[in-house]
């Protein structure tokens, strides 16, 4: 983990736009973005991907829906509509194995598929 550019956000020791911060989850912009709106929500537990959530974390992972919706209100996202994306794995595109949620909108995005 001490090498986790997630982790490191978490701990302080690399700055970002931090949009909402509890003693579970962290939320900040995408330093890349996409779309109008796009951050980024994980928990501050490090869990690689998908692949490595266990059932104990099953209220963690609801928790990230949550602020979700949260967030979207608050970036004004709400009633227009998001995107909510979770890349697993190198083919599905996932560069920083920490889990994360993409919450991305603020323009009609283009269907993912076909």
């Amino acid at each position: 983990m001490d090498k986790c550019i997630f982790c490191k956000i978490i701990r302080g020791e690399i700055p970002a736009s931090i949009v909402y911060k509890n003693e579970e989850i962290i939320a900040f912009r995408d330093i890349h973005p996409v779309a109008p709106t796009h951050l980024l929500i994980l928990p501050a537990k490090h869990i690689a991907s998908v692949n490595d959530v266990l059932p104990e974390d099953e209220l963690l992972m609801g928790r990230l829906f949550t602020l979700a919706k949260k967030l979207a209100g608050q970036e004004g996202i709400l009633e227009s509509g998001y995107r909510l994306i979770v890349n697993t794995g190198t083919h599905a595109g996932q560069v920083v194995f920490h889990l994360h949620m993409h919450l991305m909108g603020g323009r009609r995005m283009r269907h993912p598929i076909g």
